[in-house]
């Protein structure tokens, strides 16, 4: 029994019971390299045993009353796995339109930038922050990445300009390598407060370090609760049989799916709350699994909202993909739908019936038309959204992630063909080293 459920009945049509249990010796082959950390990429299965330094939380705990204290703003500067988990999260647990009405010393707003390079959305930023407090939390392992070594280039000089260098200097922290990279250089140099990311922890894979903790706790999430759950997962999860254990089974079934040439995997959230855990999910297994022309195309979508857009495609376009519907059991709060005398909408049948009924019976009748319409569909019910049930969730997942890019028979901790992008920039830019010998002529 396990914390949250997982459902796989709607894919038996499509894969057999037979099938799935013929992956045991191989997942309890992948178990053992993963937990004896000796397969590709295993210098980073640092996050397998849910590491938490009792001084760094603590640290990250008086930070964080700081910045709500000094600043009516966070700004958050990192890209990928730099800001995914933390902005997951935020949006999850965070009260959605918490800044109305937002007084000193309340929770600060967390605004997140440097994963662009949009001029518009940052000359906007600059404009409406000249008039609020403001603090920083830039996350690089190496400070170099062209989007957020930018956008940190940019906010620190506004911010020094607005508060003198040595106070913006107290305004500033550092999530980056412990010992090296040119952002731990000026970190030293400028004397900001500075957190370690995890030599043995992958971008995608660190919300639960300092690079997710912090801004999580200026939010006011409760980081113990994160952690908790998230060991209460690896406790769990951590068994070999496929049988009892549901990241196994999950990561065994979108195998088979994809030999069945189902190449895409929807993730279909009910909660707008998920949104942005959606695009977490997406980076995990989008850069885990896509190298050497293989991998399961991650999609999301935002139902109800996409019935009406996607689920067209979803019920009637090609039969290449598969569905994983994540789900929440016990929302915080309830909307009931009122009596109207004069029903012109015609809706006085659901009198009485509250929002997360509604949208529960919504989700359950587009199952069966999905399921109908060919597509296979997995099931993960969440108990509640709450931190302990984020730490759980995120863990579910990573463990998945792993697993499946090992059946995949790729590295799941690498992402090799980010760098292409990265060198076509560079040597397009001129940057020194990069520039190709056509244009030195």
């Amino acid at each position: 029994m396990t914390y949250l459920n997982f459902s796989f009945e709607h894919v038996l049509r499509f894969v057999s019971q037979k099938a799935i249990n013929s992956y045991e010796p191989l997942v309890r082959h992948y178990h053992d390299v993963i937990h004896t950390r000796s397969g590709p990429g295993k210098n980073f299965l640092g996050w397998v045993d849910v590491p938490a330094d009792d001084a760094e939380l603590s640290r990250i705990k008086v930070v964080a009353e700081k910045v709500k204290n000094d600043s009516d703003v966070l700004l958050v500067i990192g890209v990928g796995g730099s800001y995914l988990g933390a902005h997951a999260a935020i949006e999850m647990l965070g009260d959605t339109f918490g800044y109305l009405g937002r007084k000193k010393g309340d929770i600060p707003e967390i605004i997140f930038t440097g994963h662009h390079l949009s001029a518009t959305y940052n000359k906007e930023l600059l404009r409406v922050l000249k008039e609020v407090d403001v603090s920083i939390n830039v996350i690089s392992k190496s400070g170099t990445t062209t989007e957020p070594g930018i956008a940190f280039r940019i906010f620190r000089a506004f911010l020094e300009e607005k508060y003198g260098e040595e106070e913006a200097a107290k305004r500033i922290y550092v999530t980056t390598d412990k010992s090296e990279g040119a952002l731990k250089t000026l970190a030293v140099e400028k004397g900001y407060e500075t957190f370690v990311i995890p030599d043995d922890i992958g971008g995608r894979y660190s919300v639960l370090t300092p690079v997710g903790l912090l801004p999580m706790a200026v939010s006011g999430i409760d980081i113990d609760a994160a952690i908790a759950g998230a060991r209460q997962a690896a406790e769990d999860l951590a068994t070999p049989a496929l049988e009892d254990n549901i990241a196994y089974q999950y990561a065994v079934i979108r195998q088979l799916l994809y030999e069945k040439n189902y190449t895409t995997e929807i993730l279909s959230n009910y909660d707008p709350k998920l949104r942005y855990f959606s695009d977490w999910w997406v980076q995990l297994f989008g850069e885990s699994e896509g190298k050497d022309g293989k991998g399961i195309f991650p999609a999301v979508a935002n139902f109800p909202t996409d019935l009406h857009s996607l689920g067209q495609y979803i019920q009637d376009g090609r039969r290449q993909l598969f569905q994983t519907i994540l789900r929440v059991d016990e929302e915080a709060e309830t909307v009931v739908v009122e009596n109207d005398e004069a029903n012109l909408d015609g809706l006085n049948y659901l009198v009485g019936k509250s929002l997360n009924e509604i949208n529960r019976v919504a989700s359950d009748a587009a199952l069966k038309a999905h399921v109908d319409g060919g597509v296979p569909n997995m099931v993960v019910d969440l108990p509640r959204l709450d931190a302990y049930t984020f730490g759980y969730i995120v863990y579910f997942f990573k463990k998945a992630c792993a697993m499946s890019g090992y059946l995949l028979e790729v590295n799941p901790f690498d992402q090799p063909g980010v760098e292409a992008y990265k060198t076509n920039m560079f040597e397009m830019l001129g940057k020194p080293g990069y520039v190709s010998e056509e244009k030195l002529r």
